[in-house]
């Protein structure tokens, strides 16, 4: 039993680390970039805010001069994935 609750906590952290893998391209390591030179250093930023901003890009209702770019990287995360993905973001400093 202990092996298989291991196991599962292993595979979601490198589902989650992989999901911020690709965001790392543009924000850094740690968030601590402005992607693209455009955007706002997220590391930090409270969970609620960035999924309320994921969202946003999500349905074209957030966002400035990157708007495209960031709704192309989003179309494929779910509400599950996003909660996720911001808690990893604002645990950043």
């Amino acid at each position: 039993m202990k092996k298989i609750v291991l196991g599962t906590l292993i595979a979601a952290a490198s589902l989650m680390a992989a999901n911020f893998a690709q965001c790392a391209s543009c924000h850094g390591a740690k968030a601590e970039k402005k992607a693209l030179g455009k955007s706002h250093v997220i590391a930090g930023w409270p969970a609620d805010k960035i999924e309320k901003a994921l969202h946003g890009y999500k349905d074209g209702s957030y966002g400035g001069a990157m708007k495209g770019v960031m709704k192309g990287q989003v179309a494929r995360l779910s509400d599950a994935d996003i909660k996720e993905l911001a808690k990893t973001i604002s645990s950043f400093k």
